[in-house]
């Protein structure tokens, strides 16, 4: 396997998105993915976000790492990893480590003093490479999120009420 890794720009949203819904296809949520190509390339264009993609000479892509800039009020800027995907045919041979090994990069790079990301708690595979690394998960803190009806219904309390 021949390997590369590039910058992805928004004329690689189809990939983007094809590699996005392999993922939750595996995470076996694809019914949440709403995004669309248009959507990633205009997001991307914006600098919501920034991808990275693997590819392999004869294969083409078989990855990629989405990820954004954050801020941490205790240690400055940083990075959140949001998607990191590899094909089946390429897992186990390095692509995963090299595509976050880069994003390991592009965070210091910038100043940045950590790298997050999330992981499903079954997803054995995805744990023990991120162990490997040496990577810690962070137990004490538990993510929330707030989606669909849930939101707009908060988002109405900001309202402004005439009078």
């Amino acid at each position: 396997m021949s390997l590369h890794l590039r910058d992805a720009n928004p004329e690689d949203a189809e990939t983007l998105h094809r590699f996005i819904v392999e993922l939750a296809v595996y995470e076996r949520e694809p019914h949440e993915v709403e995004t669309t190509p248009l959507l990633l390339g205009e997001h991307m264009q914006a600098g919501e976000f920034e991808a990275l993609i693997a590819e392999d000479d004869e294969l083409g892509p078989v990855g990629i790492a989405i990820f954004y800039s954050r801020y941490s009020t205790w240690k400055g800027p940083g990075v959140y990893l949001e998607d990191l995907y590899v094909t089946p045919e390429a897992r186990g041979r390095g692509v995963g480590e090299k595509l976050l090994a880069r994003v390991a990069r592009i965070t210091v790079d910038r100043g940045g003093s950590r790298l997050e990301w999330a992981v499903l708690d079954w997803n054995e595979s995805a744990i023990g490479f991120y162990d490997k690394l040496n990577a810690r998960a962070i137990e004490q803190w538990r993510p929330y999120r707030l989606t669909g009806e849930p939101l707009r219904r908060l988002s109405e309390r900001d309202r402004v009420k005439p009078g």
